[in-house]
């Protein structure tokens, strides 16, 4: 497995676990519920970066991986 295509889960799993401490951290201090997450948007982007970034290796070089 590439380096790009294994780093599509972690980065999913970390912007997971830090949006979940962000909701709970707002949760423990009495603070409204966010309608917008900035953090899950930004783990998307990512995402879809290394999707495409991904692609673009397998495609470039399709011997190494």
């Amino acid at each position: 497995m590439c380096m790009f295509c294994a780093a599509v889960p972690v980065t999913a799993a970390a912007g997971v676990a830090l949006d979940s401490k962000q909701r709970k951290q707002r949760k423990v201090a009495g603070l409204p519920v966010q309608r917008f997450h900035p953090i899950l948007i930004a783990t998307v982007f990512v995402i879809l970066l290394l999707m495409l970034v991904s692609a673009y290796f397998h495609i470039k070089y399709p011997r190494y991986f």
